[in-house]
Parts: structure tokens; C-alpha cells; sequence
């Protein structure tokens, strides 16, 4: 059986994703793989850190006599345990998780911020709900004060209607002396 250490063709439209992989010569492109070695991404922006290898078990399928396609022979050349590109590979990568770590750190930081946020707003609407409360209960007070005010005003009214006065007796004297004439 011939080996081939080739691209799988992955990812969708306009997208393409690649896994290096271990595969039977007669085999489709996409076809069943004996073994994955790495992955390709040409879809990331820094050129050193689209490539992944699996140094290693490359070397091995290379010294059991696997034939790498055109395109797996530059990457193995370029990233493969022995490649002109590790050093600027390891930097690019390690240029990815800071900016991958910046994003997250930034994400959470406007997440607090929106949590601050709302948390602030609830509690300005709690006071103002307070404040409103405490105003309903003042005016409700104040409107019960006023009611017990003119009960008081109107029950002293009824009593000095009901209590004649020294003129009013003086008066109905004289109104019932003139009936009597």
C-alpha cells in the first residue's frame, strides 16, 4: 500500500480548512485517512501561524516511506520538526492567544461595565420608586390631616350651632315677648 501525506480538503465555501493527513495513494481527497498529522488554515491572516504539524508522527510516516503531496513537502520544509520557520511560527502564535487573551479580557471588562451599568440604573429607579412612595405617603398623610382638621372645624361648627349664645337667647327672648303682645 503507497501512503501519501496530504491535504483533506475541510470548512465550507469560501472558507477552506485543511487537515494534513496520512492517507492510502488510492483513496479520494476526502477520503477515509489512516492518520491526521496537523491541520492548514489558509484562512488566517499571519502566514506563519496557518500551519500546525504533528512533527513527529511526520517524521515517522516520512521514514516508513510515505510520499508528502507538493503542497504538505513545503509545509513539512517550512514547520515540520526540523523547519525554517519554527521560531516565527512560535512568535505568531503566541501573537494570536495575546490578542485571542486582549479580546477576552476586553469582552469581560464591557460585560462589567453593562452589569455596573444596569445595577446603577436599577437602583436610580429604586430610589425614585422610594421617593415617589415616601411623596404618596406624605400627601396621603397630609390629605388625612386636613380631613381630621375639618372633621374637627366642622364638629365645632355643629356645636356652637347647637349651643345658643347669650345674644341668641337675648334675641329669641325678645322675638317670643313680641308674640306675646
Amino acid at each position: 500500500m503507497a501512503v501519501r501525506i496530504r491535504l483533506k480538503k475541510m470548512g465550507r465555501k469560501h472558507k477552506p480548512f485543511f487537515r494534513v493527513c496520512a492517507t492510502d495513494a488510492r483513496t479520494p481527497r476526502d477520503g477515509r485517512v489512516i492518520e491526521e498529522l496537523g491541520y492548514y488554515d489558509p484562512m488566517v491572516r499571519d502566514t506563519d501561524a496557518r500551519a500546525i504539524l504533528n512533527g513527529e508522527r511526520i517524521d515517522y510516516w516520512l521514514g516508513v516511506g510515505a510520499q508528502p503531496s507538493d503542497k504538505v513537502a513545503v509545509l513539512i520544509k517550512k514547520y515540520g520538526s526540523n523547519g525554517t520557520h519554527l521560531e516565527q511560527q512560535k512568535a505568531a502564535l503566541e501573537q494570536i492567544s495575546n490578542r485571542k487573551q486582549q479580546a477576552a479580557v476586553a469582552a469581560a471588562n464591557a460585560q462589567r461595565a453593562l452589569a455596573e451599568k444596569l445595577k446603577a440604573e436599577e437602583e436610580a429607579a429604586a430610589a425614585k420608586k422610594a421617593e415617589e412612595e415616601a411623596a404618596a405617603k406624605a400627601a396621603a398623610e397630609a390629605a388625612a390631616a386636613e380631613a381630621e382638621a375639618d372633621a374637627a372645624e366642622g364638629t365645632e361648627a355643629t356645636e356652637e350651632a347647637e349651643t345658643p349664645t347669650a345674644e341668641a337667647e337675648v334675641d329669641t327672648a325678645e322675638s317670643e315677648e313680641k308674640t306675646e303682645e
